[in-house]
């Protein structure tokens, strides 16, 4: 398998896959394009991806080109990994946390764009963000307490924790505190964790 993914210190929606691959023990091979670059960005990806953006997977004659599509193909592929919930009704509540970050959120997006090189500093946010960190820390706690943590889905690491570690780096470089928002401790618990994991410390390593 080949990932095609942009720069480790800004591709969120590339980092997601990457993890989930490497938390599923699948060997593929990554396919860096320099984000950020314009039209030699654009002529990069065309010949790599349908949709003209990163991530995309290649499995033989297969291409894949959504973070979350990507996400539940490797689950399909290696159920062991258990990448989602067993029970169908945890399964369920991890899909719709997950959704939500795929379409959600728009404001902490644009406000705090991921930069894992960037020096952590506090940034001033807006209301609409302010709303956008609320909601994490009412959905965070309301998991991890629903399911008994240390994951949102219970027990194990899963897709719905991929899809939130860009989340828990975009805190740490702009100086988010989720108890401002509400978490009562829960919730900062969490993101701690996942900036943890070995697979996202081996990310990390590779934006630097």
């Amino acid at each position: 398998m080949e990932l095609v993914i942009g720069d480790k210190a800004w591709s969120s929606w590339s980092m997601r896959p990457w993890l989930v691959l490497k938390k599923a023990g699948a060997e593929f091979t990554e396919i860096p394009v320099a984000l950020r670059q314009g039209d030699r960005t654009a002529a990069a990806i065309a010949p790599l991806s349908p949709s003209g953006h990163v991530p995309a997977l290649k499995d033989g004659e297969l291409v894949i080109w959504d973070s979350l599509a990507i996400c539940e193909y490797v689950a399909e592929k290696f159920p062991e990994a258990r990448l989602w919930p067993e029970d169908p009704a945890v399964r369920a509540l991890a899909r719709a946390a997950v959704a939500e970050m795929h379409s959600g959120f728009a404001s902490l997006r644009g406000e705090c764009p991921m930069d894992l090189n960037a020096t952590p500093k506090e940034a001033e946010l807006s209301e609409a963000t302010h709303k956008d960190l609320r909601r994490i820390a009412r959905l965070w706690n309301d998991l991890l307490q629903r399911f008994g943590g240390p994951w949102l889905g219970g027990a194990e690491w899963g897709i719905v924790d991929a899809f939130y570690t860009p989340v828990a780096s975009r805190f740490r470089t702009y100086g988010v505190h989720l108890s401002d928002f509400g978490d009562g401790g829960r919730g900062g618990e969490y993101a701690q964790r996942l900036l943890e994991r070995p697979e996202f410390l081996a990310w990390d390593a590779g934006a630097r």
